[in-house]
Protein backbone atom coordinates (compact mmCIF):
# COMPACT_ATOMS: atom_id res chain seq x y z
CA UNK A 1 0.00 0.00 0.00
CA UNK A 2 1.39 3.41 -0.97
CA UNK A 3 1.74 6.08 1.69
CA UNK A 4 2.28 9.84 1.83
CA UNK A 5 5.63 10.75 0.32
CA UNK A 6 6.01 7.64 -1.84
CA UNK A 7 7.47 8.39 -5.28
CA UNK A 8 6.62 6.26 -8.31
CA UNK A 9 8.19 6.27 -11.78
CA UNK A 10 5.99 5.21 -14.67
CA UNK A 11 6.54 4.62 -18.40
CA UNK A 12 5.16 7.33 -20.66
CA UNK A 13 2.90 6.59 -23.65
CA UNK A 14 5.56 7.53 -26.23
CA UNK A 15 8.62 6.29 -24.38
CA UNK A 16 10.71 7.42 -21.44
CA UNK A 17 9.61 7.79 -17.84
CA UNK A 18 7.68 10.28 -15.74
CA UNK A 19 7.33 10.43 -11.97
CA UNK A 20 4.69 11.25 -9.38
CA UNK A 21 4.39 11.51 -5.60
CA UNK A 22 1.62 10.62 -3.17
CA UNK A 23 0.78 13.83 -1.29
CA UNK A 24 -2.24 12.67 0.76
CA UNK A 25 -3.77 9.32 1.68
CA UNK A 26 -7.13 8.08 2.90
CA UNK A 27 -9.89 6.23 1.06
CA UNK A 28 -8.20 7.58 -2.05
CA UNK A 29 -4.60 8.56 -2.74
CA UNK A 30 -3.88 12.10 -3.90
CA UNK A 31 -1.14 11.84 -6.50
CA UNK A 32 0.76 14.80 -7.93
CA UNK A 33 2.48 14.29 -11.29
CA UNK A 34 5.97 15.78 -11.24
CA UNK A 35 7.52 17.96 -13.91
CA UNK A 36 9.86 15.20 -14.98
CA UNK A 37 10.76 13.13 -18.02
CA UNK A 38 13.80 10.92 -18.54
CA UNK A 39 14.78 8.22 -21.01
CA UNK A 40 15.47 5.71 -18.22
CA UNK A 41 13.96 5.02 -14.82
CA UNK A 42 15.12 7.89 -12.55
CA UNK A 43 16.74 7.46 -9.17
CA UNK A 44 14.99 8.88 -6.12
CA UNK A 45 17.53 11.71 -5.82
CA UNK A 46 16.95 12.67 -9.46
CA UNK A 47 13.39 13.81 -8.74
CA UNK A 48 14.00 15.23 -5.27
CA UNK A 49 13.73 18.85 -6.45
CA UNK A 50 11.10 18.32 -9.16
CA UNK A 51 8.04 20.55 -8.86
CA UNK A 52 4.50 19.76 -10.02
CA UNK A 53 3.69 19.40 -13.70
CA UNK A 54 1.68 22.50 -14.63
CA UNK A 55 -0.71 21.81 -17.46
CA UNK A 56 -1.61 24.67 -19.80
CA UNK A 57 -1.99 22.92 -23.16
CA UNK A 58 -5.21 23.49 -25.09
CA UNK A 59 -7.88 24.74 -22.64
CA UNK A 60 -5.98 23.90 -19.46
CA UNK A 61 -5.08 26.90 -17.32
CA UNK A 62 -1.70 25.99 -15.81
CA UNK A 63 -2.77 24.25 -12.60
CA UNK A 64 -0.70 21.37 -11.23
CA UNK A 65 -1.64 17.92 -12.49
CA UNK A 66 -2.99 16.20 -9.39
CA UNK A 67 -5.57 13.40 -9.25
CA UNK A 68 -7.22 11.10 -6.74
CA UNK A 69 -6.84 7.38 -7.40
CA UNK A 70 -8.45 4.53 -5.45
CA UNK A 71 -6.24 3.59 -2.49
CA UNK A 72 -6.60 -0.11 -3.24
CA UNK A 73 -5.90 0.12 -6.97
CA UNK A 74 -2.89 -1.93 -7.92
CA UNK A 75 0.09 -0.17 -9.47
CA UNK A 76 0.71 -1.17 -13.10
CA UNK A 77 3.30 -3.92 -13.39
CA UNK A 78 5.68 -1.64 -15.28
CA UNK A 79 5.59 1.16 -12.66
CA UNK A 80 8.60 1.44 -10.33
CA UNK A 81 8.47 2.47 -6.67
CA UNK A 82 11.51 4.67 -6.08
CA UNK A 83 11.19 5.29 -2.35
CA UNK A 84 9.88 8.08 -0.13
CA UNK A 85 10.60 11.81 0.04
CA UNK A 86 9.19 14.67 2.09
CA UNK A 87 6.28 16.33 0.30
CA UNK A 88 7.41 19.73 -0.95
CA UNK A 89 5.15 22.70 -0.11
CA UNK A 90 4.37 23.45 -3.77
CA UNK A 91 2.88 19.98 -4.34
CA UNK A 92 -0.92 20.04 -3.83
CA UNK A 93 -2.38 17.77 -1.17
CA UNK A 94 -5.96 17.87 -2.48
CA UNK A 95 -7.63 17.25 -5.83
CA UNK A 96 -11.07 17.55 -7.41
CA UNK A 97 -10.17 15.17 -10.26
CA UNK A 98 -10.44 11.39 -10.24
CA UNK A 99 -8.13 9.14 -12.21
CA UNK A 100 -6.35 5.79 -12.28
CA UNK A 101 -2.76 4.65 -12.48
CA UNK A 102 -2.74 3.54 -16.15
CA UNK A 103 -3.57 7.09 -17.34
CA UNK A 104 -1.29 8.99 -15.00
CA UNK A 105 1.37 9.85 -17.62
CA UNK A 106 -0.75 11.15 -20.49
CA UNK A 107 -0.61 14.80 -19.47
CA UNK A 108 3.20 14.70 -19.42
CA UNK A 109 3.19 13.72 -23.10
CA UNK A 110 0.48 16.17 -24.13
CA UNK A 111 2.13 19.08 -22.33
CA UNK A 112 5.55 18.39 -23.85
CA UNK A 113 4.08 18.12 -27.33
CA UNK A 114 2.20 21.40 -26.87
CA UNK A 115 5.42 23.15 -25.89
CA UNK A 116 7.80 21.50 -28.37
CA UNK A 117 5.78 20.67 -31.49
CA UNK A 118 2.86 23.10 -31.74
CA UNK A 119 3.98 26.49 -33.15
CA UNK A 120 3.61 29.47 -30.84
CA UNK A 121 1.23 31.26 -33.18
CA UNK A 122 -1.06 28.22 -33.22
CA UNK A 123 -1.01 28.01 -29.44
CA UNK A 124 -1.84 31.71 -29.13
CA UNK A 125 -4.72 31.45 -31.63
CA UNK A 126 -6.15 28.55 -29.67
CA UNK A 127 -6.01 30.48 -26.39
CA UNK A 128 -7.54 33.64 -27.95
CA UNK A 129 -10.45 31.84 -29.59
CA UNK A 130 -13.74 32.65 -27.90
CA UNK A 131 -17.12 31.00 -28.21
CA UNK A 132 -18.54 33.34 -30.81
CA UNK A 133 -19.49 32.49 -34.39
CA UNK A 134 -17.22 32.51 -37.45
CA UNK A 135 -17.69 32.05 -41.18
CA UNK A 136 -16.08 28.87 -42.55
CA UNK A 137 -15.73 28.30 -46.29
CA UNK A 138 -14.46 24.86 -47.29
CA UNK A 139 -15.38 25.26 -50.94
CA UNK A 140 -19.14 24.96 -50.86
CA UNK A 141 -19.87 28.47 -49.65
CA UNK A 142 -19.49 30.06 -46.24
CA UNK A 143 -21.32 28.50 -43.29
CA UNK A 144 -21.51 29.70 -39.69
CA UNK A 145 -19.73 27.67 -37.04
CA UNK A 146 -18.64 28.12 -33.44
CA UNK A 147 -15.14 29.60 -33.20
CA UNK A 148 -14.40 26.98 -30.51
CA UNK A 149 -15.52 24.01 -32.65
CA UNK A 150 -13.26 21.03 -31.71
CA UNK A 151 -14.48 18.44 -34.25
CA UNK A 152 -15.54 18.63 -37.90
CA UNK A 153 -17.28 15.93 -39.95
CA UNK A 154 -16.36 16.16 -43.66
CA UNK A 155 -17.46 12.67 -44.66
CA UNK A 156 -20.22 13.98 -46.92
CA UNK A 157 -18.28 16.91 -48.40
CA UNK A 158 -18.55 16.59 -52.18
CA UNK A 159 -16.10 18.01 -54.71
CA UNK A 160 -12.85 19.84 -54.01
CA UNK A 161 -12.10 21.01 -50.50
CA UNK A 162 -10.84 24.49 -49.72
CA UNK A 163 -8.61 23.29 -46.90
CA UNK A 164 -7.42 26.75 -45.89
CA UNK A 165 -10.95 27.29 -44.61
CA UNK A 166 -9.99 25.18 -41.60
CA UNK A 167 -7.87 28.06 -40.34
CA UNK A 168 -11.05 29.86 -39.29
CA UNK A 169 -11.38 27.18 -36.59
CA UNK A 170 -8.37 27.68 -34.29
CA UNK A 171 -9.53 25.00 -31.82
CA UNK A 172 -10.13 22.24 -34.35
CA UNK A 173 -8.46 19.01 -33.18
CA UNK A 174 -10.58 16.23 -34.76
CA UNK A 175 -11.62 15.40 -38.32
CA UNK A 176 -13.86 12.76 -39.87
CA UNK A 177 -13.28 11.89 -43.55
CA UNK A 178 -14.48 9.38 -46.15
CA UNK A 179 -13.00 8.03 -49.36
CA UNK A 180 -10.01 9.18 -51.45
CA UNK A 181 -7.38 11.47 -49.99
CA UNK A 182 -8.26 14.67 -51.95
CA UNK A 183 -5.69 16.86 -50.17
CA UNK A 184 -6.39 15.60 -46.65
CA UNK A 185 -2.80 14.61 -45.89
CA UNK A 186 -1.30 18.00 -46.76
CA UNK A 187 -3.99 19.69 -44.67
CA UNK A 188 -3.12 17.53 -41.66
CA UNK A 189 0.63 18.01 -42.09
CA UNK A 190 0.17 21.79 -42.07
CA UNK A 191 -2.01 21.72 -38.96
CA UNK A 192 -0.32 19.90 -36.05
CA UNK A 193 -3.20 20.87 -33.77
CA UNK A 194 -5.36 18.24 -35.51
CA UNK A 195 -4.50 15.10 -33.57
CA UNK A 196 -7.49 12.79 -34.15
CA UNK A 197 -8.76 11.40 -37.46
CA UNK A 198 -11.56 9.02 -38.39
CA UNK A 199 -11.14 7.84 -42.01
CA UNK A 200 -13.82 5.69 -43.61
CA UNK A 201 -13.21 3.77 -46.84
CA UNK A 202 -9.57 4.89 -47.14
CA UNK A 203 -7.55 4.27 -50.34
CA UNK A 204 -5.16 1.34 -50.76
CA UNK A 205 -2.15 3.28 -49.50
CA UNK A 206 -2.38 5.69 -46.55
CA UNK A 207 0.75 7.60 -45.52
CA UNK A 208 0.20 9.66 -42.38
CA UNK A 209 3.86 9.69 -41.33
CA UNK A 210 4.25 13.50 -41.43
CA UNK A 211 1.07 14.33 -39.51
CA UNK A 212 0.74 15.09 -35.80
CA UNK A 213 -1.98 12.53 -35.14
CA UNK A 214 -2.30 10.96 -31.70
CA UNK A 215 -5.40 8.92 -32.51
CA UNK A 216 -6.52 7.23 -35.73
CA UNK A 217 -9.66 5.23 -36.57
CA UNK A 218 -9.78 3.40 -39.89
CA UNK A 219 -13.15 2.08 -41.05
CA UNK A 220 -12.85 -0.15 -44.08
CA UNK A 221 -14.42 -3.23 -45.58
CA UNK A 222 -11.40 -5.09 -46.89
CA UNK A 223 -8.91 -2.70 -45.31
CA UNK A 224 -6.21 -0.64 -47.07
CA UNK A 225 -3.18 -2.46 -48.43
CA UNK A 226 -0.53 -0.37 -46.66
CA UNK A 227 -0.69 2.20 -43.85
CA UNK A 228 2.22 4.34 -42.64
CA UNK A 229 1.63 5.79 -39.17
CA UNK A 230 3.04 8.97 -37.59
CA UNK A 231 5.65 8.56 -34.84
CA UNK A 232 3.42 10.24 -32.22
CA UNK A 233 0.42 7.95 -32.67
CA UNK A 234 -0.87 6.53 -29.37
CA UNK A 235 -4.20 4.91 -30.31
CA UNK A 236 -5.19 2.99 -33.44
CA UNK A 237 -8.69 1.57 -33.89
CA UNK A 238 -9.23 -0.76 -36.83
CA UNK A 239 -12.95 -1.10 -37.52
CA UNK A 240 -13.72 -3.60 -40.24
CA UNK A 241 -10.89 -5.09 -42.24
CA UNK A 242 -7.30 -4.65 -41.09
CA UNK A 243 -4.57 -3.34 -43.41
CA UNK A 244 -2.32 -5.92 -45.04
CA UNK A 245 0.74 -4.16 -43.62
CA UNK A 246 1.45 -1.26 -41.27
CA UNK A 247 4.62 0.77 -40.81
CA UNK A 248 4.97 2.24 -37.32
CA UNK A 249 7.71 3.48 -35.01
CA UNK A 250 9.20 0.58 -33.03
CA UNK A 251 6.70 -1.72 -34.80
CA UNK A 252 3.84 -0.19 -32.82
CA UNK A 253 5.41 -0.34 -29.35
CA UNK A 254 3.79 2.95 -28.28
CA UNK A 255 0.36 2.25 -29.77
CA UNK A 256 -2.77 0.98 -28.03
CA UNK A 257 -4.35 -1.07 -30.79
CA UNK A 258 -8.07 -1.91 -30.90
CA UNK A 259 -9.08 -4.37 -33.59
CA UNK A 260 -11.94 -6.57 -34.68
CA UNK A 261 -9.99 -8.50 -37.32
CA UNK A 262 -6.58 -9.44 -35.95
CA UNK A 263 -3.23 -7.69 -35.78
CA UNK A 264 -1.84 -6.64 -39.16
CA UNK A 265 1.72 -7.33 -40.24
CA UNK A 266 4.15 -4.69 -38.99
CA UNK A 267 2.74 -4.26 -35.46
CA UNK A 268 4.58 -7.05 -33.69
CA UNK A 269 5.86 -4.55 -31.10
CA UNK A 270 2.39 -3.69 -29.76
CA UNK A 271 2.28 -3.97 -25.96
CA UNK A 272 -1.33 -2.85 -25.38
CA UNK A 273 -3.98 -4.67 -27.41
CA UNK A 274 -7.79 -4.52 -27.24
CA UNK A 275 -9.83 -7.06 -29.20
CA UNK A 276 -13.52 -6.72 -30.09
CA UNK A 277 -14.20 -10.43 -30.42
CA UNK A 278 -16.86 -12.82 -31.61
CA UNK A 279 -16.01 -16.43 -30.96
CA UNK A 280 -12.71 -17.74 -29.67
CA UNK A 281 -9.61 -15.60 -29.21
CA UNK A 282 -6.46 -17.63 -29.84
CA UNK A 283 -2.74 -16.97 -30.04
CA UNK A 284 -3.03 -17.20 -33.82
CA UNK A 285 -5.71 -14.52 -33.95
CA UNK A 286 -3.38 -12.13 -32.11
CA UNK A 287 -0.86 -12.27 -34.96
CA UNK A 288 2.87 -12.26 -34.37
CA UNK A 289 2.80 -9.78 -31.47
CA UNK A 290 5.96 -10.41 -29.45
CA UNK A 291 5.92 -7.95 -26.56
CA UNK A 292 2.28 -8.10 -25.49
CA UNK A 293 1.88 -6.80 -21.92
CA UNK A 294 -1.79 -5.78 -21.69
CA UNK A 295 -4.66 -7.58 -23.39
CA UNK A 296 -8.33 -6.52 -23.26
CA UNK A 297 -11.01 -8.66 -24.86
CA UNK A 298 -14.68 -7.74 -25.18
CA UNK A 299 -17.01 -10.33 -26.65
CA UNK A 300 -20.13 -9.99 -28.69
CA UNK A 301 -22.09 -12.97 -29.99
CA UNK A 302 -20.95 -15.69 -30.02
CA UNK A 303 -19.26 -15.52 -26.63
CA UNK A 304 -16.07 -17.48 -27.13
CA UNK A 305 -13.12 -18.68 -25.15
CA UNK A 306 -9.38 -18.09 -24.91
CA UNK A 307 -6.39 -20.14 -25.96
CA UNK A 308 -2.65 -19.70 -26.33
CA UNK A 309 -2.09 -16.80 -23.92
CA UNK A 310 0.81 -18.57 -22.20
CA UNK A 311 2.79 -17.94 -25.38
CA UNK A 312 3.08 -14.28 -24.35
CA UNK A 313 5.79 -14.19 -21.64
CA UNK A 314 5.28 -10.50 -20.76
CA UNK A 315 1.48 -10.48 -20.41
CA UNK A 316 0.97 -8.93 -16.97
CA UNK A 317 -2.56 -7.48 -17.37
CA UNK A 318 -5.63 -9.28 -18.74
CA UNK A 319 -9.03 -7.56 -18.89
CA UNK A 320 -12.11 -9.43 -20.11
CA UNK A 321 -15.64 -8.17 -20.72
CA UNK A 322 -18.71 -10.33 -21.34
CA UNK A 323 -16.51 -13.40 -20.87
CA UNK A 324 -19.41 -15.83 -20.63
CA UNK A 325 -17.64 -18.44 -22.76
CA UNK A 326 -14.39 -18.42 -20.77
CA UNK A 327 -13.50 -21.38 -18.56
CA UNK A 328 -10.97 -20.99 -15.71
CA UNK A 329 -8.60 -23.41 -17.43
CA UNK A 330 -8.39 -21.09 -20.46
CA UNK A 331 -6.72 -18.34 -18.42
CA UNK A 332 -2.92 -17.95 -18.20
CA UNK A 333 -1.21 -20.51 -16.01
CA UNK A 334 -0.43 -19.49 -12.41
CA UNK A 335 3.19 -18.66 -11.72
CA UNK A 336 3.66 -16.75 -14.97
CA UNK A 337 3.92 -13.02 -15.65
CA UNK A 338 0.22 -12.26 -15.03
CA UNK A 339 -0.31 -9.77 -12.18
CA UNK A 340 -3.83 -8.41 -12.79
CA UNK A 341 -6.94 -10.20 -14.01
CA UNK A 342 -10.04 -8.03 -14.31
CA UNK A 343 -13.32 -9.55 -15.53
CA UNK A 344 -16.56 -7.63 -16.15
CA UNK A 345 -19.38 -9.99 -17.09
CA UNK A 346 -18.85 -13.63 -16.10
CA UNK A 347 -20.64 -16.82 -15.06
CA UNK A 348 -20.85 -16.88 -11.26
CA UNK A 349 -20.50 -20.68 -11.36
CA UNK A 350 -16.90 -20.17 -12.49
CA UNK A 351 -15.86 -17.25 -10.27
CA UNK A 352 -14.70 -19.33 -7.32
CA UNK A 353 -12.55 -21.57 -9.51
CA UNK A 354 -10.84 -18.53 -11.02
CA UNK A 355 -10.03 -17.12 -7.59
CA UNK A 356 -8.71 -20.48 -6.45
CA UNK A 357 -6.57 -20.75 -9.59
CA UNK A 358 -4.62 -17.64 -8.63
CA UNK A 359 -4.71 -17.91 -4.86
CA UNK A 360 -1.33 -17.05 -3.29
CA UNK A 361 0.26 -16.45 -6.71
CA UNK A 362 0.58 -12.65 -6.58
CA UNK A 363 -2.20 -12.15 -9.13
CA UNK A 364 -4.86 -9.57 -8.24
CA UNK A 365 -8.27 -10.91 -9.35
CA UNK A 366 -11.21 -8.53 -9.83
CA UNK A 367 -14.55 -9.99 -10.97
CA UNK A 368 -17.58 -7.78 -11.53
CA UNK A 369 -20.96 -8.61 -12.97
CA UNK A 370 -20.94 -12.36 -12.24
CA UNK A 371 -24.36 -13.80 -13.09
CA UNK A 372 -26.05 -17.18 -12.47
CA UNK A 373 -26.20 -19.63 -15.37
CA UNK A 374 -29.98 -19.93 -15.09
CA UNK A 375 -30.43 -16.17 -15.40
CA UNK A 376 -28.02 -16.01 -18.34
CA UNK A 377 -29.94 -18.73 -20.15
CA UNK A 378 -32.78 -16.22 -20.53
CA UNK A 379 -30.91 -12.92 -20.65
CA UNK A 380 -27.49 -13.59 -22.22
CA UNK A 381 -28.33 -11.61 -25.36
CA UNK A 382 -30.40 -8.94 -23.64
CA UNK A 383 -28.59 -5.59 -24.18
CA UNK A 384 -29.74 -4.39 -20.73
CA UNK A 385 -28.45 -7.44 -18.85
CA UNK A 386 -25.68 -5.53 -17.02
CA UNK A 387 -28.21 -3.24 -15.32
CA UNK A 388 -28.61 -5.91 -12.64
CA UNK A 389 -25.01 -5.17 -11.59
CA UNK A 390 -26.16 -1.75 -10.36
CA UNK A 391 -29.61 -2.65 -9.05
CA UNK A 392 -31.00 -6.18 -9.11
CA UNK A 393 -34.73 -5.37 -9.17
CA UNK A 394 -34.42 -2.46 -11.59
CA UNK A 395 -32.15 -4.46 -13.88
CA UNK A 396 -34.46 -7.45 -13.94
CA UNK A 397 -37.43 -5.19 -14.72
CA UNK A 398 -35.51 -3.56 -17.59
CA UNK A 399 -34.59 -6.96 -19.01
CA UNK A 400 -38.20 -8.12 -18.86
CA UNK A 401 -39.34 -4.95 -20.63
CA UNK A 402 -36.82 -5.41 -23.42
CA UNK A 403 -37.61 -9.11 -23.81
CA UNK A 404 -41.34 -8.40 -24.11
CA UNK A 405 -40.74 -5.68 -26.69
CA UNK A 406 -38.34 -7.91 -28.63
CA UNK A 407 -40.89 -10.74 -28.84
CA UNK A 408 -43.60 -8.36 -30.01
CA UNK A 409 -41.33 -6.79 -32.65
CA UNK A 410 -40.26 -10.24 -33.89
CA UNK A 411 -43.91 -11.13 -34.45
CA UNK A 412 -44.36 -8.23 -36.91
CA UNK A 413 -44.05 -8.66 -40.64
CA UNK A 414 -41.45 -6.07 -41.67
CA UNK A 415 -42.66 -6.36 -45.27
CA UNK A 416 -46.12 -5.20 -44.22
CA UNK A 417 -46.54 -1.46 -44.95
CA UNK A 418 -48.24 -1.12 -41.59
CA UNK A 419 -45.37 -2.63 -39.59
CA UNK A 420 -43.96 0.73 -38.55
CA UNK A 421 -47.34 1.87 -37.23
CA UNK A 422 -47.76 -1.45 -35.40
CA UNK A 423 -44.28 -1.06 -33.87
CA UNK A 424 -45.02 2.38 -32.43
CA UNK A 425 -47.12 1.27 -29.40
CA UNK A 426 -44.66 -1.57 -28.70
CA UNK A 427 -41.71 0.82 -28.62
CA UNK A 428 -43.65 3.38 -26.60
CA UNK A 429 -44.56 0.75 -24.00
CA UNK A 430 -40.88 -0.19 -23.73
CA UNK A 431 -39.84 3.43 -23.09
CA UNK A 432 -42.67 3.94 -20.62
CA UNK A 433 -41.47 0.86 -18.73
CA UNK A 434 -38.02 2.41 -18.50
CA UNK A 435 -39.58 5.69 -17.36
CA UNK A 436 -41.26 3.79 -14.56
CA UNK A 437 -38.01 2.08 -13.58
CA UNK A 438 -36.25 5.43 -13.34
CA UNK A 439 -39.11 6.96 -11.35
CA UNK A 440 -39.02 4.10 -8.85
CA UNK A 441 -35.30 3.29 -8.60
CA UNK A 442 -33.49 6.40 -9.95
CA UNK A 443 -30.70 4.35 -11.54
CA UNK A 444 -30.59 5.49 -15.18
CA UNK A 445 -27.45 7.62 -15.34
CA UNK A 446 -25.72 8.86 -18.49
CA UNK A 447 -24.27 5.46 -19.37
CA UNK A 448 -27.54 3.64 -18.80
CA UNK A 449 -29.39 6.28 -20.81
CA UNK A 450 -27.10 5.57 -23.75
CA UNK A 451 -27.60 1.83 -23.35
CA UNK A 452 -31.38 2.33 -23.22
CA UNK A 453 -31.16 4.31 -26.44
CA UNK A 454 -29.11 1.62 -28.14
CA UNK A 455 -31.61 -1.03 -27.09
CA UNK A 456 -34.52 1.10 -28.33
CA UNK A 457 -32.90 1.75 -31.71
CA UNK A 458 -32.11 -1.95 -32.08
CA UNK A 459 -35.78 -2.75 -31.59
CA UNK A 460 -36.82 0.02 -33.97
CA UNK A 461 -34.42 -1.21 -36.62
CA UNK A 462 -35.90 -4.71 -36.34
CA UNK A 463 -39.32 -3.24 -37.14
CA UNK A 464 -38.05 -1.20 -40.08
CA UNK A 465 -38.63 2.17 -38.39
CA UNK A 466 -36.62 4.91 -40.15
CA UNK A 467 -33.77 6.14 -37.91
CA UNK A 468 -34.95 9.76 -37.91
CA UNK A 469 -38.43 8.70 -36.82
CA UNK A 470 -37.03 6.42 -34.12
CA UNK A 471 -34.88 9.23 -32.74
CA UNK A 472 -37.89 11.55 -32.58
CA UNK A 473 -39.99 8.94 -30.78
CA UNK A 474 -37.29 8.18 -28.22
CA UNK A 475 -36.74 11.86 -27.52
CA UNK A 476 -40.47 12.52 -27.13
CA UNK A 477 -41.25 9.56 -24.89
CA UNK A 478 -38.35 9.20 -22.51
CA UNK A 479 -38.36 10.98 -19.14
CA UNK A 480 -34.87 9.95 -18.01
Amino acid sequence: MLEIGDVVAFPLPLGGYGACQVTAAGERLTVCVLDWRSDAVPALDDVRSAGPLRVDHHSWCGDPEVVDVPAGEQLPADAVRLGRLPVRPELPEASTAYGSWPGIGLQVVLQRRWELEVPGAVREAYKRAGHGRVQVDLGGGAVTRSAALPALDLRDHAGDVRWEGLDALPRLTQLSWRGPERGLLAALEARPLITALRWEDPPEIVDLSRTGLHGLTLVAGAGPRRVVLPPGLMTLWLQGGAPEAVEAAAEGRWIRLTTRSGVPRGLRGVRDLAVEASGDVTGASLGDVEGLERLSVRWGRPYGGLAGLDAHPRLHTLELADAYGVEPSMLPAPGGPLRLLRVDGFRSSRSRAVRQRYQDTGVSVEIRGAKPDRWLATNLDNPLRDWVDDHKQAGEAACRAYAAASRAIAALDVHDPGAVADARPILQSFVEALNGIEERYEMIDTLRREEAGEAFFLLAEGAGVPPSEAEAWFGDWREF
